[in-house]
């Protein structure tokens, strides 16, 4: 007994100090969870304002001191969204197109040609590359009149193909396929050639089944920003049959419909749903495919 008594009293200061070592050495990563906590809270506050804001009756839209949470939860205000003298369906049907074609647009075109950049020898692939990833430093500001005038020479404006034309392929999607195809296996490649198989089949048969990743976060950036593009619809469309979500957003914050706070962020509320939505069904596929595509430079 008294053995074991001083086996105890020995090994405990030894279990406290590590303990101890492994708190120290942990801290860090501890540091890190709360402060990425921290800034989740902060960034969800206001979406969490917004929702809150959507639930409040209309004399509430403007109260001070504001508070969080309403008095009264009131669904009434979508309801007005949909009552209102603006179609905000037939503007989500018209966004709904435009952000399907764009989306389906940029899988193709930027996949065909991040397979080319990543697996292909031809003169002046990488100067090409480095000019098209220069692009990517010019703003849409600045392209918007010479676009205007070719889009006007060809009678697309106020046609939502001067939206969706632009926008079929894009630098950063081409960069995004083309650094996810360098991280397949060469052995892959070079066992289709050695099947007899030419560079269409194995874009088809054996890079594109593999890049399911890097399509689904191409997919949910292109379906994110075209689903909330303001300028170019501002710019382009004219007619409001052609209008997209985001103006009808600004119309039923005018002298149209209602000037109510909460009105406007039920609107807002149901404008972001098919953003987390499609978001939510591929976040797995999203994580994935930007970490690997940032494997190699």
């Amino acid at each position: 007994m008294t053995r074991t008594a001083q086996s105890q009293t020995v090994t405990t200061p030894h279990r406290r100090t590590d303990y101890g070592a492994r708190f120290l050495n942990s801290w860090p990563d501890i540091l890190s969870i709360c402060i990425l906590i921290a800034g989740g809270i902060v960034m969800l506050l206001p979406f969490l304002w917004m929702f809150s804001t959507s639930l409040r009756p209309v004399q509430e839209s403007f109260k001070l001191p504001p508070a969080w949470l309403p008095t009264q939860w009131n669904i009434d205000t979508y309801m007005a969204v949909f009552r209102s003298s603006v179609p905000i369906l037939d503007f989500a049907w018209n966004s709904v197109k435009v952000t399907f074609s764009v989306t389906a647009g940029q899988l193709i075109t930027c996949s065909m040609a991040g397979f080319a950049f990543a697996r292909l020898r031809f003169p002046f692939r990488n100067l090409l590359f480095v000019l098209l990833l220069a692009s990517l430093m010019v703003p849409g500001q600045v392209t918007i009149i010479p676009v205007f005038i070719i889009m006007r020479r060809l009678g697309l404006v106020d046609n939502h193909l001067s939206i969706i034309l632009p926008f079929l392929t894009s630098a950063f999607g081409v960069f995004l396929l083309r650094q996810f195809f360098l991280t397949l296996p060469q052995e892959l490649i070079d066992a289709a050639k050695i099947d007899g198989a030419n560079f269409w089949t194995i874009y088809l048969r054996v890079a594109l089944p593999l890049s399911g990743p890097a399509l689904a976060a191409l997919t949910i950036l292109t379906f994110n920003g075209t689903w909330n593009n303001y300028f170019y619809p501002l710019i382009f469309l004219n007619t409001w049959e052609k209008m997209t979500l985001p103006l009808g957003i600004t119309a039923l914050r005018g002298y149209l419909a209602s000037n109510s706070a909460s009105v406007i962020m039920a609107a807002v509320s149901l404008a972001i749903f098919p953003v987390l939505l499609i978001f939510l069904v591929a976040q797995s596929w999203f994580i994935e495919g930007v970490t690997r595509s940032g494997i190699k430079g």
